[in-house]
């Protein structure tokens, strides 16, 4: 008898070391071990939203790129101000983010959860993810609201 509750200890304890490690390796790297789904709609012709899509990727994220003929109308469904529109709009969970709009503050968003529609980075601002050039200092991150901006952070 107790040769099995050293047995079932040492299995037990193993389990825990091995848990332990997944823990480490897949939330010690600052992101989610799964980060979720991402619908990137954008213009056929567009190319630097493919770049956002593989940035997007590279961050863990399972990405369906969706060409539209009519951005106008995806800009409309989501709510995303004139003045704050980009050449794409990403949807995730229930989000949009209009932009090249950094990692950081999505995974911001995303773990908040805040009560608005979504984030942008409105124009395609240099060195910016999917963007080429140099960034020139931090970017202005919007909260969309109601058809409505307001800063939300700077990344």
């Amino acid at each position: 008898m107790t040769k099995m509750k050293k047995t079932g200890w040492l299995v037990g304890g193993s389990a825990l070391a091995l848990l332990a490690v997944l823990a480490i390796t897949f939330l010690g790297s600052g992101e989610p071990a799964m980060a979720g789904e991402a619908y990137v709609y954008k213009d056929p012709s567009c190319g630097c939203c493919e770049g956002y899509a593989s940035y997007l990727e590279a961050h863990g994220y399972k990405v369906k790129v969706i060409a539209v003929d009519d951005m106008a109308s995806v800009k409309a469904r989501y709510g995303i101000p004139h003045d704050m529109e980009s050449c794409h709009t990403t949807v995730f969970d229930g989000y949009a983010v209009e932009g090249h709009v950094p990692i950081e503050a999505v995974q911001r968003m995303l773990s908040e959860r805040p009560a608005i529609d979504g984030i942008a980075l409105p124009r395609m601002p240099a060195g910016s993810p999917g963007m080429p050039g140099t960034k020139r200092g931090p970017f202005t991150v919007y909260a969309l609201s109601g058809g409505e901006s307001s800063e939300y952070m700077q990344v």
